[in-house]
């Protein structure tokens, strides 16, 4: 069944707001960040990285950012350019502002962490005057990163686009994505990201996302709970992550489905739920049906966190198959639907 259907006139699969910023991942890993001396470059920020795993996998993408105007906002465009998401709404920042760094850290199979620099972030500089109604109706959705509403003007930036895909009828994908720098109390974040959730047609977080976002609402919601308050608002497809235990998509049609990680080699602990994100709308894009659509973002999570980069080594959709095949003809073929 389909829950959303989508417009495939349009330009662009989707739109997307938010952050892109610099990862520095340790090539030494397994000890701690003050021991690692050497990085690897690479671009990075969820909704930058989720650009990049739909492309790979054949999707186009625009993008609405501001980013340093620097060399390193040079890096993070000229990589999008490579992968053919479109930059003309990536915008230069004027006042110094820098792109957010993130230095990662790898301690062991099962242990690791970010440090993030975002003190005057350029990403959250993004202008209501940089949100073009006319771009936004060139996509199939339109894609909020909940990090850009941490702080102004980003986050009237990220409220027009939402009211203008809504006034145009394209659904809103709202990717909680949250970050402790930037929020100043428990009480705006969640202010902005409900106000962001009531409009939204896809919802994706984790436990604690969701914990977050409703604490004004009603604090201590079950995921069945959760799923049915938000679907009573507006969404279609609510997802439910827990980590290592799996994740559940919720329909508004009263189904769930849900779905494990695959079994791999652990390296690190990020960069899955944005192959997770990227892979699944994939599946949407495509008329997957929901555990279809989990299965191919399962496999592309399990993927991203064995791998050492987030956007570098976002696979295609070949890889991603071959991925499930090779992994059921070892475990089984249910291995990762429950």
């Amino acid at each position: 069944m389909k829950y959303i259907e989508f417009d495939n006139s349009k330009k662009y699969d989707l739109i997307l707001l938010g952050r892109v910023a610099v990862d520095l991942n340790p090539v030494d890993y397994y000890c701690p960040l003050n021991e690692s001396t050497t990085f690897k470059r690479y671009l990075g920020g969820s909704p930058a990285n989720i650009a990049v795993g739909l492309a790979r996998l054949g999707k186009k993408c625009g993008f609405f950012a501001r980013v340093s105007d620097d060399q390193l906002g040079t890096f993070v465009t000229d990589y999008f350019k490579k992968e053919g998401i479109d930059t003309s709404h990536i915008v230069r920042c004027t006042n110094g502002e820098k792109i957010g760094l993130t230095f990662t850290e790898i301690k062991s199979e099962t242990e690791s962490s970010i440090v993030m620099y975002r003190n005057e972030a350029a990403d959250l500089k993004l202008d209501v005057a940089d949100i073009d109604e006319e771009y936004i109706k060139q996509g199939k959705a339109l894609l909020i990163s909940g990090t850009a509403l941490a702080e102004s003007p980003s986050r009237e930036a990220a409220l027009k686009a939402t009211m203008l895909a809504k006034r145009n009828g394209i659904p809103v994908i709202f990717d909680i994505d949250y970050r402790a720098y930037n929020w100043k109390n428990a009480d705006e974040i969640s202010i902005y990201y409900s106000a962001v959730a009531r409009e939204a047609d896809i919802i994706l977080g984790s436990r604690e996302e969701y914990d977050l976002t409703e604490q004004l609402i009603k604090p201590g919601m079950t995921d069945e709970e959760t799923a049915a308050y938000w679907h009573g608002q507006n969404a279609k497809i609510v997802i439910i992550k827990h980590g290592k235990q799996g994740s559940t998509a919720y329909t508004n049609d009263g189904e769930s489905y849900s779905i494990k990680p695959f079994p791999i080699k652990l390296l690190k602990s990020f960069g899955g739920g944005d192959g997770y994100a990227s892979a699944f709308l994939y599946g949407l894009f495509e008329g997957f049906e929901i555990i279809d659509a989990l299965e191919f973002g399962s496999a592309s999570a399990s993927m991203l966190v064995a791998s050492h980069a987030c956007s570098q080594d976002m696979p295609t959709v070949e890889q991603v198959k071959e991925f499930i095949k090779k992994e059921k003809e070892e475990y089984g073929e249910m291995i990762a639907r429950v």
